[in-house]
């Protein structure tokens, strides 16, 4: 995708990614302050209505700083795929820039991010009841099971998937059990959709890792002695155990649960949720470094250097458009 400089017809699009805890919201909103921009949240988990507190989810005082799109947009149990956020994204987007605004897309989940970007192939309508037997069959006899029938089903799909990255695994043979014809096929016929009519600019936060970690650690206590656990139980008590409130699946969320069913202490439940979040944390620089054309600033997004780097690459690009 091209990152030429900008004309009249190709508004700026900033795009700031990174991992968990390297302060991208905090730099979204300095950056959106200064360039009369509009925040457009790019996270799986914020998404949903009444999950606050693990999902580290902008203040209100944060969001009062800026307007900010894509949070609370769904409710749990509502399934919410990568197409149906690409569509809503675009949507905020084009009207960001209608009105003359900066739009800035900001956030972890890599997935959604490439669904906006890139687009995703047309594949066959989700099928929650095909979905739900794959679900219950990689819990019978694990994810590897289900990669050996996506082998069978299409060998190109299963060379580039995980044999225990479940999710993955069960959309793809979803997709070629519900269409007829592997999956990679369809990608080569029916292609991608990507953005197009922006000039992008991604900016990459990469924090030393160490003092990421530990961030990563000092923010899961806050999580807990900020109310997680009584969020969490609140939370049970609204939805119970529905499998299809995902995000009492999600870090945090699912800890805190363990600890209410007396299958971790609370000590256990805070150590398990800081691992997982410096875990989720590498998981996401991986995807991320595949991202292309990215200027990488190192530290984290709130600290005053970072942001006056981040705030000469804007206004750099927004002095290369021809004045209107």
């Amino acid at each position: 995708m091209s990152t030429s400089a900008p004309t009249q017809s190709e508004p700026l699009l900033v795009v700031i990614l990174g991992p968990t805890g390297s302060g991208k919201s905090a730099l979204a909103i300095a950056l959106a302050q200064q360039f009369a921009g509009e925040v457009v949240s790019c996270d799986s988990v914020t998404i949903y209505r009444h999950f606050e507190i693990g999902t580290a989810k902008p203040t209100r005082q944060q969001r009062a700083l800026a307007p900010h799109h894509l949070l609370d947009v769904a409710e749990p149990g509502q399934p919410f795929t990568a197409g149906e956020y690409a569509r809503q994204a675009r949507a905020a987007i084009a009207e960001i820039a209608r009105r003359q605004r900066l739009p800035i897309v900001v956030g972890g989940t890599g997935l959604y991010l490439r669904a906006l970007l890139e687009g995703l192939f047309p594949g066959p309508q989700r099928s929650e009841e095909l979905r739900e037997r794959l679900r219950e069959r990689a819990q019978e006899r694990g994810s590897p099971y289900l990669h050996e029938l996506l082998l069978h089903l299409d060998p190109a799909a299963a060379a580039k998937i995980h044999p225990h990255d479940a999710p993955k695994i069960i959309r793809a043979v979803e997709v070629c059990l519900a269409s007829r014809a592997p999956m990679s096929q369809l990608w080569e016929e029916r292609g991608r959709d990507p953005l197009c009519g922006f000039c992008i600019l991604r900016i990459g936060l990469n924090p030393e890792r160490e003092a990421l970690y530990a961030r990563l650690n000092q923010r899961a206590c806050q999580m807990f002695d900020n109310g997680l656990i009584d969020e969490t139980a609140t939370l049970l008590e609204r939805y119970g155990e529905q499998k299809s409130v995902t995000p009492l699946d999600s870090l945090g969320y699912k800890q805190a649960t363990q600890f209410l069913h007396g299958e971790l202490t609370r000590e256990q439940a805070l150590t398990a949720t800081q691992q997982g979040h410096r875990n989720y944390a590498k998981r996401q620089m991986t995807w991320f470094r595949r991202e292309p054309d990215v200027t990488w600033l190192t530290g984290f997004g709130d600290d005053p250097t970072v942001a006056g780097e981040a705030a000469e690459l804007v206004s750099s690009r927004i002095k290369l458009r021809p004045s209107d």
